[in-house]
């Protein structure tokens, strides 16, 4: 007699590793917003988050036009903004900024909202993560935050670089796994400086069929 397809599946060998999920604590170190018109931020001391992002923010919106990390779709597409949040992490930029020979790379420069404290690597920080700020805002990670020529020129701008292309080119290849991450919204509210933050990171499946 033939073996089900159940049978088969229950004594093959297992192609996926599960990785338990776990807690993290953390802190929001800083906030910044980026007016309407322009990609670098500033800091201010706390973030009006809606289910469109952050109230007046540069990446503010339920929708976005696709670019160069979407190439299955033409560019300037419509789509979901996954990309409503930019999170990094002090730690990891100062990597960076020690790959490039500068001294400094600052969250502001690069285009940051939030500046997470206490999250060890944060840049490899799951999809799915979910992020609960002690004064009730929910945000989920969406993906990492590619490093592009974009954030390279604005510190290429205000290191006052000898060459200023050089230095563009260089933060997308320094940066690569470092950049952060990038979230939206899921339950809106208030977040406001050196606000607690529980992580919870889900169960994880290295899917390897």
């Amino acid at each position: 007699m033939r073996e089900t397809n159940l049978e088969l599946f229950a004594s093959a060998e297992p192609t996926v590793d599960i990785v338990p999920g776990r807690k993290l604590t953390a802190r929001a170190a800083a906030l910044y917003v980026a007016p309407f018109d322009r990609f670098e931020t500033q800091a201010v001391e706390q973030l009006h988050l809606g289910f469109d992002g952050i109230a007046g923010d540069f990446h503010a919106g339920p929708t976005r036009r696709s670019g160069g990390r979407e190439p299955w779709y033409p560019r300037g597409t419509e789509m979901r903004n996954e990309r409503q949040l930019s999170l990094v992490a002090a730690d990891e930029l100062a990597v960076v900024a020690d790959r490039m020979g500068l001294k400094e790379i600052r969250p502001e420069w690069i285009g940051a909202n939030l500046l997470i404290e206490g999250v060890p690597w944060l840049s490899m920080l799951p999809a799915g993560s979910l992020m609960f700020f002690k004064g009730g805002v929910t945000i989920k990670v969406e993906a990492q935050n590619k490093p592009c020529r974009v954030a390279g020129q604005s510190i290429a701008k205000h290191v006052r670089a000898s060459d200023h292309d050089a230095t563009a080119l260089l933060f997308p290849k320094a940066a690569k796994r470092l950049r952060g991450l990038v979230a939206w919204v899921e339950k809106p509210g208030i977040i406001r400086t050196g606000e607690e933050i529980s992580v919870r990171v889900p169960e994880q499946w290295i899917y390897k069929a």
